[in-house]
């Protein structure tokens, strides 16, 4: 897998601001080493193996040989076996690895791979290192079968059973899992801080018991220090990263897609200095098994209510619902299962939250986007799309709203790219000096992904401003550029999208889960739409990845 640590380097183009016009940008150029693929590893990656005492051995009818032992192969081989273990490589990618003990003797080796396919390969006596990677077409649980034989009539045969690396996604809800509020999943009783709260995934309220990864909209509230909150499989190790930020008496949720621990249980980490109240309501949920794939799309708007896209003109009015068509619209397809989108709220007139939600439904009892009186605030939401191709947004404040939605991708059927988690990974922190200093004002870093490895079509990331100086937002694209465009000097100045991904005013610390679409380049840009300078950081916490 490729990843840049951070960006090669920087070019700078004017920004189109969210309301006002962009001042010119400002001079200067930064540079900084990548991060070797070999550095980026996977919780998925795990290794099954089945030692060479667990071989079974059988012989062939008297008097049978090898064929490529012919007559003067040995009357016995009294020792032969075989051992294999198997580790994930990708999504849909592992490598085996058989270790034969024989005598001295030509043997030949069958691996029956478990898709219907299958390799041979011949060795001369006793092997303990040899490897063979597969890639399979589809997701799965495969048994792999290795078979051993020598020109005495003798086989030895083991097998294990694997799952392949990657994960399908299956919408669900929003459904609330958990509320230490009101005791939903939990105690009511306040999270307490560097203790975490645990959060029943697998099997619990319908979900499938071999949930690998999910969707969950975690909010905390009712804080009174400065904190984050993160959100790590239960068993695993804390990360040294953050999913969700917040300051006294705020409200913040942050979209995270997270592994679940063999136990079914994600934890939710308070790294805050006083207790806080946690909310997470899951969107969907990733499995082994074939379900829907993802594909990125955009950043494109989808509504705006401020001039009239995808919805009617004008606010949102108090506690009522517009609905929106997706099917057919900003790249996505007719029969899309879920659609991945970024939700702004802007210019509310009262404390209020968004709930986005199917066509065709109610509403449940969830939120993905919390807000206050004057506040923009943006939230990544993955939603189920109706049976008729539309999603629906409510607005539960008692004040109108404007509301904005801009569509990255959409999971269905016939897309072939499955998430695989990566052991979080912070890819860029300007406060570190990685690019030499803070990102200037209307300025952009581009990161190099996935320059030449066309096989990873988008990237789960947690983009976090602070130590903002202006109001502004975030927005994040693919570049038009190729690296060798750059590297020659030839590249051509970007033009900023229409689309945001967070939002921040001055001295405040925002996070949002952003899933970035590295486009036919490899190429991520990363926009500082500010008239201050800003530090940003970027988390690294999946990839999806096709055969």
């Amino acid at each position: 897998m490729t990843a840049a640590a951070v960006a090669a380097s920087v070019v700078f183009a004017p920004a189109l601001a969210q309301a006002a016009d962009a001042p010119a940008p400002t001079a200067g150029a930064h540079a900084v080493q990548t991060t070797p693929k070999d550095k980026i590893s996977s919780p998925a990656f795990t290794t099954y193996e089945s030692p060479a005492s667990a071989s079974q051995r059988s012989q062939a009818a008297p008097g049978a040989k090898n064929a490529q032992q012919g007559a003067d192969a040995p009357a016995a081989n009294s020792g032969l076996a075989v051992g294999i273990a198997a580790v994930g490589t990708s999504a849909y990618g592992i490598e085996l690895t058989t270790a034969v003990i024989s005598d001295p003797v030509a043997v030949a080796v069958t691996v029956n791979w478990g898709d219907g396919t299958s390799d041979r390969f011949d060795l001369f006596g006793q092997s303990t290192d040899t490897r063979r990677p597969h890639t399979y077409a589809k997701l799965g649980s495969y048994t792999i079968s290795v078979t051993a034989s020598d020109g005495s009539g003798y086989f030895a045969t083991n097998t294990v059973t694997m799952a392949t690396p990657g994960s399908a996604y299956t919408p669900y809800g929003p459904t609330r899992l958990l509320d230490t509020r009101d005791g939903t999943g939990a105690p009511a009783t306040k999270v307490q801080p560097y203790t975490s709260a645990r959060v029943k995934v697998g099997g619990n309220a319908g979900l499938p018991a071999g949930v690998t990864a999910v969707a969950l909209n975690v909010t905390v509230t009712n804080t009174s220090t400065p904190g984050h909150i993160t959100a790590f499989a239960e068993g695993g190790t804390l990360p040294e990263t953050s999913n969700v930020n917040f300051t006294p008496g705020q409200t913040v949720p942050n979209l995270v897609i997270v592994p679940v621990g063999a136990n079914g249980y994600v934890d939710l980490y308070n790294g805050g200095w006083a207790p806080v109240d946690l909310l997470a309501d899951v969107a969907g949920y990733f499995t082994h098994t074939a379900a829907a794939g993802y594909t990125a799309v955009g950043p494109t708007r989808l509504v705006d209510s401020r001039d009239g896209t995808g919805t009617a003109r004008g606010k949102v009015n108090a506690v009522s619902t517009i609905s929106t068509q997706v099917w057919g619209t900003a790249g996505v397809p007719s029969g899309a299962r879920a659609v991945a989108l970024n939700v702004t709220v802007t210019n509310p007139q009262e404390t209020g939250h968004l709930t986005v939600f199917p066509g065709g439904q109610s509403a449940p009892t969830a939120s993905n986007v919390n807000f206050q009186a004057g506040q923009t605030v943006a939230n990544s939401v993955i939603v189920p799309v109706g049976a008729d191709g539309r999603i629906q947004i409510r607005n539960g404040a008692w004040a109108p709203t404007d509301v904005i939605v801009d569509v990255v991708g959409y999971y269905s059927d016939n897309s072939k790219s499955a998430y695989l988690p990566v052991t979080p990974l912070r890819l860029l922190d300007t406060r570190r000096g990685d690019i030499g200093g803070p990102l200037d004002r209307r300025n952009y870093v581009y990161m190099p992904l996935s320059v030449d490895e066309p096989q990873y079509t988008g990237f789960v990331l947690n983009a976090t401003v602070t130590n903002t100086q202006d109001s502004g937002h975030l927005t994040v694209a693919p570049d038009p550029n190729s690296m060798t465009q750059y590297n020659n000097q030839t590249d051509v100045r970007p033009t900023k999208p229409p689309t945001s991904s967070l939002n921040w005013q001055a001295g405040e610390t925002v996070p949002n889960l952003v899933q970035a679409n590295p486009g036919v380049n490899g190429i991520v840009d990363f926009w500082n739409a500010s008239d201050g300078d800003i530090d940003l950081l970027v988390d690294m916490f999946g990839v999806y990845q096709n055969n």
